[in-house]
């Protein structure tokens, strides 16, 4: 099937996408724009997985300082080439998942950065109170292992739900990220300053 060359370049103004990409993906759907850019999006999140293993040693440090001057946050957003840390979409990124930061408050970047005791710490916590509403002693690991992964989940910031796009995690919105610049992007660390 020939496909008209103004859906491609829609396509690839939807999806940043390279053209022949573009043309493939509308041969295969039949020029279906909506099903073209939902395949483009899962292959480019295969992908994006692929390059997540390269080393990224790159990047910038991006600052978020809330209107009221009374929250701030550094981030150290790592990617494997110079040309991709001055791209504008790597640095609005960067702004991003500061503002995410300032709003959500995460400890960690990812969960095998949380220590084991923090984690024991909550299962005491979350057993006890647990064993206080009257919770059968057979059920409670199990009660207790969603719990610790939503807790995980509360205080890593890759595992948290983006502000900006509820529905997506913060490592979902870098994946995408990853597919759009076709380089690996990493968060390697931040810090979160607010006035007590």
């Amino acid at each position: 099937m020939a496909v008209d060359q103004e859906k491609i370049k829609t396509l690839r103004e939807m999806t940043s996408a390279g053209i022949l990409d573009c043309k493939r993906v509308l041969e295969e759907t039949n020029g279906d724009l909506e099903k073209a850019a939902t395949l483009l999006r899962e292959r480019g999140i295969v992908k994006a997985v692929k390059k997540m293993d390269r080393e990224a040693s790159e990047g910038a440090i991006v600052a978020y300082v809330h209107h009221n001057g009374k929250i701030g946050v550094l981030v150290q957003l790592n990617c494997e080439t110079d040309f991709v840390a001055r791209n504008e979409k790597f640095l609005e990124l960067g702004r991003s998942i500061a503002m995410h930061i300032a709003a959500a408050a995460p400890q960690y970047v990812k969960p095998d950065e949380v220590p084991a005791e923090v984690v024991e710490k909550e299962k005491e916590v979350q057993r006890a109170a647990l064993l206080g509403e009257g919770k059968p002693a057979d059920k409670i690991d199990k009660i207790l292992e969603g719990k610790i992964k939503k807790f995980i989940s509360d205080i890593c910031l890759l595992e948290q739900p983006f502000v900006k796009e509820p529905d997506k995690t913060v490592g979902d919105i870098i994946k995408l990220a990853i597919a759009q610049l076709g380089e690996n992007i990493a968060v390697s660390r931040f810090v979160r300053f607010a006035l007590k």
